[in-house]
């Protein structure tokens, strides 16, 4: 088989061609495609189930029924002004200005014109609107209205708005807001309605203490995931010790056995709020339900895409995956009431222990916890106590069966002290 010659000045010619056109990167982009690398472990963790936001599943034949009630909240909402005509016009030309601004928001080629670019963002952008003010003011929704008279549509949208891949920028929502903006929305911030709309989506129960929320994290918030991985990060602050790598925990079986206490954390602002003192290692409630497998996975998704984005959400996974390794772990954890499982145990397991494979964490924000934890399982008074209670006083059998031969100990004292003082 004869060889083909090598043409050097050629390829040295197409290389120079390559790197000599336009390379600069866009500006940051903050709306991704999931890497194919997540995407794999659980597709539908990242698949709109009804609704479409933005462009990148827009054209879904699966999702086109729901445009009928986006079309019907938009025109609700501008049903509302003095001219609904004039509002319209006054909402494109809004959008029609950060067109490009907003473009540059998503990653990668968007295959929409500009006028069909505009027209999905202020149809989404307006139906979102609207979802979150008649989600806080009752007196806007309809005898009909299809999303809050059905259960099925809340829960489709508790999972479509927090996706990755199904955002609209913020800027393009505040700018909406503000111009649809009417007397009662002067008690609530478009950022207080959506903290409203998700407020029970990590906890059934809501924290006892006000939130101390760093308001200095809270700028720039790119779109709706990205305030919600904020006020979880915004709370507990960014002061918490950390390194290169991670350092593991044991899981809750072993360290129940060391005689470490689970105890639910009940003054805290963030699922992430967690400590370790004298023994015990205190967290929050975590509500395990449908959709919390869909935001963990896109909350790290997001982490692991978005530039020089601190892996403060995947830590928190990392932990949990380190303290959940069997069915029992999950029961020792449900039992402290620390989580609250609306899954099998099995099913909890898995999906613990698959949430953040092939993920990175560069900087891992529970080392004190975790060097504290492991410093106190290698000391053996704890150790000790936590085996003499699992193995002696873990029934009343046992204890009863401890104080008979404890009493017996004693009469036998008394017996033995009573003879040598007859002698």
């Amino acid at each position: 088989m004869g060889s083909t010659a090598i043409n050097g000045d050629r390829i040295t010619s197409l290389i120079k061609f390559t790197i000599s056109q336009e390379l600069s990167m866009l500006p940051k982009p903050s709306i991704f495609r999931a890497p194919t690398i997540l995407y794999r472990l659980n597709p539908q963790a990242y698949i709109p189930d009804a609704f479409s936001f933005g462009p990148l599943h827009h054209d879904k034949p699966n999702l086109k029924p729901a445009e009928k009630i986006k079309a019907r909240y938009l025109r609700g909402l501008i049903s509302r002004s003095p001219s609904p005509d004039t509002k319209l016009r006054e909402l494109v030309r809004s959008i029609e200005a950060v067109e490009r601004e907003a473009r540059q928001c998503y990653a990668g080629q968007i295959d929409y014109t500009p006028d069909e670019f505009i027209q999905i963002l202020l149809i989404d952008g307006c139906f979102i609107i609207e979802l979150l003010r008649k989600n806080a003011y009752h007196e806007l929704r309809e005898d009909d209205d299809p999303i809050f008279t059905m259960s099925c549509m809340l829960q489709f949208l508790n999972h479509d708005l927090i996706l990755l891949e199904n955002q609209v920028p913020w800027m393009v929502l505040e700018r909406l807001f503000c111009i649809t903006m009417e007397h009662r929305d002067q008690k609530y911030s478009l950022m207080q309605l959506a903290m409203e709309f998700f407020a029970n989506i990590f906890s059934s129960t809501r924290s006892s203490t006000s939130p101390a929320v760093d308001r200095s994290i809270l700028q720039d918030i790119e779109h709706i995931l990205d305030l919600l991985r904020k006020l979880l990060i915004s709370s507990v602050g960014g002061d918490e010790e950390r390194e290169l790598g991670w350092r593991p925990m044991p899981s809750a079986t072993s360290l129940a056995e060391a005689g470490i206490k689970f105890r639910q954390r009940k003054e805290f602002h963030s699922i992430l709020d967690i400590d370790f003192k004298n023994g015990v290692l205190e967290i929050p409630l975590l509500l395990i339900q449908e959709t919390t497998e869909t935001i963990f996975r896109n909350l790290i998704s997001f982490e692991q895409c978005y530039p020089n984005c601190k892996a403060r959400f995947t830590s928190y996974a990392v932990l949990l995956d380190n303290l959940i390794n069997t069915t029992k772990d999950v029961n020792i954890l449900c039992d402290n009431h620390i989580i609250a499982n609306w899954l099998n145990p099995e099913d909890a397991v898995q999906f613990f222990n698959k949430l953040y494979h092939n993920s990175y964490v560069k900087e891992y924000y529970y080392l004190r916890v975790c060097r504290d934890v492991n410093k106190y399982c290698q000391r053996r008074l704890p150790r000790w106590r936590a085996v003499l209670v699992r193995n002696y006083f873990n029934n009343p059998w046992a204890i009863l069966s401890i104080l008979v031969v404890f009493a017996s100990l004693i009469l036998s004292l008394l017996q033995t002290v009573f003879t040598i003082k007859q002698k």
